[in-house]
């Protein structure tokens, strides 16, 4: 199938990809839309497991207030460069991540930096039900595990699903925008305020 450029700039529409990018995509999987944006999101993939380990030193802080003045986030994203923290693309996923924060409220962001009293409060109620449920000891352990696993889920940022696109973990976000732009990007820290809350 002849590749048009047509199908070049529904490509680069879709996934924000390089115009050459697109169209290498779109060979290789000839003109097939679908394949070629999995092929993208693959490259993009393996760029992001390169980055991982590099230092991000630059960034953004980016703010987000609701609607009202009563619930406020702060966000610090960091980069590789001040080049991309520069970028129209750069400051709109701080912003975009701010709102997920706001709509959300994760208590980390990852699991590692989960306050050991909250997950400790969390396994002893998980542990409880389960007694009280009359379920037997071996299980107990096997339930407790896997009530503890979907609550880090939903607490953890990087593993939320992000509002704006359930399909996405906000970890799949940060992936595909490393992809895009080029650099690691890392969110280094937040805080949520609302009025009236601790």
């Amino acid at each position: 199938m002849k590749v048009t450029s047509q199908m070049v700039k529904e490509l680069r529409d879709k996934t924000s990809a390089g115009m050459m990018d697109c169209k290498k995509a779109l060979n290789e999987t000839d003109g097939d839309m679908e394949k070629a944006v999995d092929l993208l999101r693959q490259k993009g993939l393996a760029v992001a497991a390169k980055r991982a380990g590099r230092a991000t030193s630059e960034g953004v802080i980016e703010t987000y207030i609701h609607a009202g003045g009563k619930l406020g986030v702060m966000i610090e994203l960091n980069c590789e460069t001040d080049f991309v923290a520069k970028t129209d693309q750069f400051k709109e996923l701080a912003r975009d991540l701010a709102m997920h924060i706001a709509a959300t409220n994760p208590v980390s962001i990852d699991r590692e930096s989960v306050p050991e009293d909250v997950l400790a409060r969390e396994k002893a109620i998980y542990v409880q039900q389960a007694l009280e449920s009359g379920k037997p000891e071996n299980i107990v352990e096997k339930i407790v595990a896997g009530k503890v696993d979907k609550f880090l889920a939903e607490i953890c940022l990087l593993e939320q699903k992000y509002v704006k696109n359930p399909d996405l973990s906000i970890q799949d976000l940060l992936t595909d925008c490393v992809g895009k732009m080029g650099e690691n990007i890392s969110i280094k820290r937040f805080s949520r305020f609302q009025i009236g809350v601790e």
